[in-house]
C-alpha cells in the first residue's frame, strides 16, 4: 500500500491541489464536533456524579431574623430549634445517608453568580439549606417526606436534583446526537469527495491504465497506487485541519474560563481527549484510502 513505485503520474493531477484543503476543512469541523461530544459527556458524567442521589432542603428564614432586637434573639433560638428538628427527622429517615446544614458562607457563594460579589449584606436573612445525601439505589417518596417536614417547619421545600438533572441529561443527549449526525455527514462528504476525485483520476489516466492492463497489470496493482495517493493527501489535509482546530479549541476554552460564572460549565479537555482528537487525521486518511481503493476496483471491473 505504501509502495513508492508509480506507473501513473497521479501527482501531476490538479485534484491533488484542492483535495487536501477540502479534507482539512472536513477534519476541522469533525474535530470541533468530536470535541463538543467529549466535553458534553464529561460534563454530564461530572454533574451526574456530583448531584445524583442528593436532595436539598430549603427552610425559609424566621420572621424578624434580620432585625437586631430582643425579638430577633427569640426568633434565632426558634430557628435553631426548628433546624435541629428537621435534621433529626432527615437523619432518622430510612435511605438517608447524611444530612448537613450548609454554612452561610456557602449559601452566599451559591448566590454570588446571580447577585454578584458583595451584593448580600451580613444582616440580610437567608434561607437555611440542608444538603441531603441518599444511600445508593434508594428512591424516597419526596412528596411524603416534604409533608413531614412542613409539619415541623411550614414552607419547607425539597429540591430533588434528579428531576432537573434528567432534563439536563436529555438536552445533552440531544446535542450529542446532533454532533454525531454532523460527524456522519462529514464522513459521507469526505467519502463522496474522494470518490469523485478518484473517478476523475481514472478518466484522466484511462489510456495509461489500458496500457498497464495490456502488459499484465492487475486491478489491485492500479488500485494500490490510487489508494496510496489518497492516503497521503488525506494525511496532509488531516494534519492541516488538526493544526487549524487546536487554536480554535484553545480559544473557546480560554473564553469559557474567562467568564468564571456559575452559569457555564467548565470547558476542558484532558490528555485522553486530545489523543482522541489527534487520531482524527489518521481516521480520515484511512477513509480516503479505502474509498479510493474500492472505487478503483469497482470502476475497473466495469471497464473490462
Amino acid at each position: 500500500m505504501f509502495t513508492r513505485r508509480t506507473d501513473l503520474q497521479l501527482e501531476r493531477d490538479s485534484l491533488g491541489q484542492f483535495l487536501p484543503w477540502l479534507i482539512a476543512f472536513m477534519v476541522y469541523l469533525s474535530i470541533l464536533a468530536l470535541a463538543g461530544i467529549l466535553v458534553l459527556d464529561d460534563i454530564a458524567r461530572r454533574w451526574d456524579k456530583g448531584m445524583s442521589g442528593t436532595l436539598t432542603v430549603q427552610i425559609a428564614p424566621s420572621p424578624g431574623s434580620g432585625v437586631t432586637s430582643g425579638t430577633s434573639q427569640k426568633a434565632s433560638k426558634d430557628g435553631v430549634r426548628r433546624l435541629q428538628a428537621i435534621l433529626d427527622l432527615l437523619r432518622s429517615t430510612p435511605g438517608v445517608a447524611r444530612a448537613k446544614t450548609l454554612s452561610q458562607e456557602k449559601v452566599l457563594a451559591l448566590l454570588e453568580p446571580w447577585l454578584g460579589n458583595g451584593a448580600l449584606g451580613a444582616d440580610l436573612p437567608l434561607p437555611k439549606l440542608i444538603d441531603v445525601e441518599l444511600e445508593n439505589g434508594v428512591a424516597l417518596d419526596i412528596a411524603a417526606l416534604e409533608i413531614r417536614l412542613m409539619a415541623i417547619v411550614p414552607g419547607a421545600v425539597i429540591d430533588d436534583h434528579g428531576v432537573w438533572l434528567g432534563h439536563l441529561v436529555d438536552l445533552i443527549q440531544t446535542v450529542r446526537a446532533l454532533a454525531l449526525a454532523v460527524l456522519v455527514f462529514i464522513a459521507l462528504a469526505t467519502t463522496g469527495t474522494v470518490i469523485f476525485a478518484t473517478r476523475t483520476g481514472l478518466a484522466i489516466h484511462h489510456e495509461a491504465i489500458e496500457v498497464l492492463h495490456l502488459i499484465g497489470a492487475q486491478d489491485a496493482y492500479i488500485a494500490r497506487q490510487f489508494a496510496s495517493r489518497a492516503l497521503m493527501l488525506g494525511l496532509r489535509g488531516g494534519v492541516i485541519g488538526l493544526f487549524l482546530a487546536v487554536p480554535t479549541l484553545w480559544s473557546i476554552g480560554g473564553l469559557a474560563r474567562s467568564l468564571r460564572s456559575g452559569y457555564f460549565p467548565e470547558f476542558s479537555l484532558d490528555l485522553v481527549h486530545w489523543a482522541i482528537l489527534a487520531c482524527m487525521p489518521i481516521v480520515v486518511a484511512l477513509i480516503a484510502m479505502i474509498s479510493a481503493r474500492l472505487t478503483v476496483m469497482k470502476t475497473l471491473a466495469r471497464m473490462l
